[in-house]
């Protein structure tokens, strides 16, 4: 019989054996909202090209390091902030971190800020897992950018934990929050528009809480923290020349750059 030969074959063996050897398994922690976790899947892998580009490396299929999106229906997270009686999400999100963990995965990101709040009994719930910040990770970039003050588009439930709040601090950057109609106007976008996918309405609130606060503070960057924000806000024509932060990008890039160890 006579042997047959195939190095291409031979070569994505090796291409894949070398990716498996030089990257670490990396999760998603979503479903909060599940477009959000589609959205955040999307900005993983633009990040992930961009780490090959760093490292010299072609841009193929085998070039990406493993990765599980956990899409799962998890309550509310700012409800349940609100309500210590309502339903809470921490035995739901503890358990697919735990099967992300099981997966292989090193280190996870949760596509969510609101969902941050438990992050710290996460964390302590996989102790061998990187269980990136949002808000950390954010804010630091934010200080590498040199920006000095920032206004937080967030949900009532991350603006009650404070959750941005430690980060500003610790790197000396102004934090503002919106007032209460403003709070109002981000709210409708979130809930009556993004995730119900009325994004003509979302978009209409969203400008206009943007609006609201550069004629209160001038061209200021606005961090659009909360996962639907991004799905509407950047698309508006009004929006287009602003200063648009987008946490969900820069935790994406985290976790490439964890995933590729850099």
């Amino acid at each position: 019989m006579t042997h047959v030969s195939h190095p291409a074959s031979s070569v994505l063996s090796a291409s894949v054996a070398d990716t498996e050897a030089t990257t670490a398994t990396v999760g998603i922690l979503a479903g909060m909202g599940p477009a959000a976790g589609v959205d955040f899947a999307r900005l993983f892998l633009q990040s992930c090209d961009a780490c090959l580009l760093e490292r010299g490396q072609a841009i193929n299929d085998q070039a990406y390091p493993e990765h599980w999106l956990a899409q799962v229906p998890i309550v509310d997270r700012t409800r349940a902030l609100n309500d210590p009686e309502a339903p809470q999400p921490l035995e739901a999100t503890r358990r697919t971190l735990g099967r992300l963990a099981d997966l292989g995965a090193q280190a996870v990101a949760i596509s969510c800020n609101t969902a941050h709040a438990w992050h710290a009994p996460l964390q302590a719930s996989a102790p061998g897992v990187q269980l990136l910040h949002i808000a950390q990770e954010t804010v630091a970039e934010l200080a590498r950018r040199g920006t000095r003050q920032a206004a937080l588009l967030a949900t009532t439930g991350t603006y009650r934990m404070g959750l941005y709040d430690p980060a500003f601090e610790a790197h000396g950057i102004r934090c503002i929050v919106p007032d209460e109609q403003t709070r109002r106007w981000l709210m409708e976008g979130i809930y009556d528009g993004v995730k119900v996918g009325r994004l003509a309405l979302a978009e209409e609130r969203f400008v206009q809480a943007g609006m609201r606060l550069r004629e209160q503070h001038g061209d200021i960057a606005l961090v659009m923290a909360c996962t639907e924000i991004p799905l509407a806000l950047p698309q508006a024509v009004a929006a287009r020349d602003w200063p648009l932060v987008d946490p969900s990008a820069i935790l994406a890039r985290a976790l490439a750059r964890a995933a590729y160890r850099m």
